[in-house]
C-alpha cells in the first residue's frame, strides 16, 4: 500500500467493532482495507470479510503464495504475498464510502496516528491522557 502511495494505519478499530488488520488512506482520500489471512484455515474460519465493505472504497484480502486463490470471491480483491512483499493479483470494484462516513473516518485515522506517533515519542504519554 505504502509502494502505491497510500498511507497506512495498521490495527484499525472501527466504529461497528471490527478491526482492520491494514487501513491505508490514498493522496486523494481513498480508503482501502487489506484483510491478512494466513491460511486456508483462517480464511474458512473468519466470514466477517463482507462487514468490511462499507468502511472502504476497497477491499483486498492478503494471502500466502501457497493459498488456493479460488477461495476469495471475485468482488474482493487479491494480494498475494510473503516474507519479502506482495503483489495485487487483483483488484476489487470501487465502492464510494458515504462523505459522512469518510469525514468520521479520517478524523478516526489522524487521532488515532497521532496518539500511536506521541506514545513512541513520549513513553509518559499515556499516564497523561
Amino acid at each position: 500500500m505504502r509502494q502505491m502511495g497510500h498511507s497506512v494505519l495498521l490495527e484499525l478499530p472501527l466504529p461497528d467493532g471490527r478491526r482492520a488488520d491494514i487501513f491505508a488512506v490514498g493522496r486523494g482520500g481513498e480508503f482501502v482495507i487489506v484483510e491478512v489471512k494466513s491460511s486456508i484455515e483462517d480464511w474458512r474460519v473468519d466470514e466477517k470479510w463482507p462487514d468490511y465493505l462499507g468502511w472502504c472504497d476497497q477491499l483486498y484480502v492478503a494471502v500466502p503464495v501457497d493459498f488456493p486463490q479460488s477461495l476469495i470471491p471475485e468482488e474482493i480483491g487479491l494480494i498475494v504475498a510473503d516474507s519479502y512483499g506482495g503483489e495485487i493479483l487483483r483488484a476489487p470494484p470501487r465502492r464510494p464510502v458515504a462523505a459522512a462516513r469518510r469525514k468520521a473516518l479520517l478524523i478516526d485515522c489522524a487521532r488515532l496516528a497521532s496518539e500511536r506517533l506521541a506514545r513512541i515519542e513520549d513513553p509518559d504519554f499515556a499516564d497523561t491522557v
